[in-house]
């Protein structure tokens, strides 16, 4: 096993601001070099407890600067409302955008935390309506959510999920139509064979990103990068992960190296097609 001690507990990556930005960022924090790529996501951008997340190994092939701009569990609702992040991918000569959970948003059902999306503020009343024998008190993390929903196995739970790909349509489309640079989508699609059955946050994900929501977000304009990835719980990564001696729960639901540079390699074709 490959972990690293941090203290007692765990291994903390390095984080950085860029300008304005209320988000934290992949650190150490890069003096921007012109041109550079803008890789923009969430935690598989970010790269937790991997010692060189697809944006590194991306720049090692391309050879040119690639600004890891990955923030822990931002979801569409996070990218889109932050002017900084508008501004550096305006900046970027291609920005390469990962796909974010359509559960990490709010929408009429219920409201997230502005920068940590996968926190829930506030179930709303049409949320309590719909579901009116749920204590929604003690809900305080959006998959913790979904699974109680979802646990019912009757249609009401279809009226959530289509507000949740409503919301993360247009929050994807107003971060799109105001984007100047040219920008390549990301998706790592979650393997959900019986042999793994677990996303990276460990619960099946009731609302998939499909392709028709992202017809619906490009028009078929923006170019994407579709790739099936596992947490290395349920590969062979996990002993090449970074990691202290509470935190191997955590890393067996996140994607390892070997993945990363699967990413990256994945990515390289459809950039250079883009120059």
């Amino acid at each position: 096993m490959s972990y690293h001690e941090s203290g007692a507990t765990g291994v903390e990556e390095s984080v950085c601001r860029y300008g304005t930005s209320k988000l934290w960022f992949r650190g150490p924090k890069r003096v921007l070099r012109v041109p550079y790529v803008a890789c923009v996501g969430g935690t598989e951008t970010f790269g937790r407890l991997v010692d060189s997340p697809f944006p590194a190994a991306l720049e090692q092939r391309l050879k040119k600067q690639c600004l890891n701009l990955g923030s822990l569990f931002t979801g569409a609702e996070g990218l889109a409302r932050d002017p900084e992040i508008l501004s550096l991918m305006n900046g970027a000569d291609l920005c390469v955008l990962q796909l974010p959970s359509a559960l990490n948003q709010s929408n009429r059902f219920y409201r997230v935390h502005p920068r940590r999306n996968d926190r829930v503020l506030q179930a709303t009343s049409d949320l309590s309506a719909l579901y009116p024998e749920v204590d929604f008190a003690d809900v305080h993390f959006v998959r913790h959510l979904m699974s109680r929903l979802s646990a019912f196995s009757d249609a009401r739970f279809e009226v959530v999920a289509a507000e949740l790909r409503r919301a993360w349509a247009e929050a994807l489309r107003t971060l799109l139509d105001n984007v100047t640079s040219r920008v390549l989508l990301l998706w790592l699609d979650w393997d959900h064979s019986p042999a793994v059955g677990l996303d990276a946050r460990g619960v099946s994900d009731p609302v998939p990103i499909t392709q028709a929501m992202i017809d619906g977000v490009s028009d078929g304009g923006v170019p994407t990068v579709k790739m099936t990835v596992r947490p290395s719980g349920a590969s062979d990564d996990l002993e090449d992960m970074l990691f202290g001696t509470m935190q191997q729960p955590m890393a067996e639901h996140m994607i390892g190296p070997a993945t990363h540079r699967a990413i990256a390699e994945h990515l390289l074709p459809a950039i250079r097609d883009l120059e």
